[in-house]
């Protein structure tokens, strides 16, 4: 398990992460909403061994990193403290991963900021750029108001059992989900929505990777991910027996597709 003992100051956050190796390659890994760093517990371990610079982070409000008193997770602000890590830990061209929220993130980082990066692996996320069917621009619009219809008490067992299909992940979604206070989750799923904007046309300019379980249902991820590999001409990395959180579902066979990927790519160490 890698300890996020460094901290970063941030306007209104502080933000905790952690740099592990020393190789010439960097691979900087950025978890989902309501999560935090340790869903890339194996992942982490695994490119380290493999001689990757390896840098895992929580997100302001998320884990160990802190939010100030009145201050509200915001899109803007978590693609600023992800720029300012990248400049905390002096690193040049990492390839970033993300899943949900933080492929979301990446990909518009990498949007806005192509050159900082060498490569994207974006993990069980829907696709910022896609076109929507009318169905699922509905359902964008009533994700967060369906969600703050439930219970507080209920909603991170709701939310763990829709996101993991293995019982230690649901149990281990279960117990991090439920430290996040509803009203930040609810923010922190706004801000999830809001990298949601259809651009027909734009392609990134720097390597692309797709990974997602088998069995992940949340959101249109399990149509929009093939259509996305189609519009690339890449083929998207789909892993057995994995729901949304892939990672705890299906460590190794996660940790397989990243180095895979990142081998394909010729970013070997």
């Amino acid at each position: 398990m890698v300890t996020v003992a460094r901290r970063l100051v941030r306007p209104g956050a502080d933000i905790a992460f952690a740099n592990t190796g020393s190789g010439a390659r960097a691979v900087l890994l950025t978890h989902g909403a309501g999560l935090d760093h340790t869903m890339f517990d194996a992942q982490a371990a695994a490119l380290t061994q493999h001689g990757y610079r390896t840098i895992v982070w929580d997100m302001r409000g998320h884990g160990q990193s802190t939010l100030a008193p009145g201050t509200r997770f915001t899109a803007s602000d978590a693609l600023d403290d992800l720029a300012a890590l990248m400049d905390e830990c002096q690193v040049d061209g990492p390839v970033l991963v993300g899943h949900s929220l933080g492929g979301n993130l990446t990909q518009a980082f990498v949007r806005a900021h192509a050159d900082r990066v060498s490569g994207h692996i974006v993990v069980d996320s829907t696709w910022n750029a896609g076109s929507l069917t009318g169905r699922e621009r509905l359902a964008l619009r009533l994700a967060a108001p369906a969600l703050a219809l439930i219970p507080a008490r209920v909603l991170p067992s709701q939310m763990a059992r829709a996101s993991a299909v293995t019982p230690h992940a649901i149990a281990r979604a279960a117990a991090v989900f439920a430290r996040m206070p509803k009203r930040t989750f609810l923010d922190v799923w706004r801000a999830t929505v809001s990298f949601v904007a259809p651009e027909p046309g734009y392609h990134p300019t720097v390597p692309l990777g797709l990974v997602r379980g088998a069995q992940d249902r949340t959101g249109n991820i399990a149509t929009a991910m093939p259509r996305w590999a189609r519009a690339e001409g890449i083929t998207e990395h789909v892993i057995r027996d994995a729901g949304h959180i892939v990672t705890w579902d299906a460590p190794d066979a996660t940790s397989h597709a990243l180095l895979q990927i990142l081998s394909q790519w010729g970013l070997e160490t």
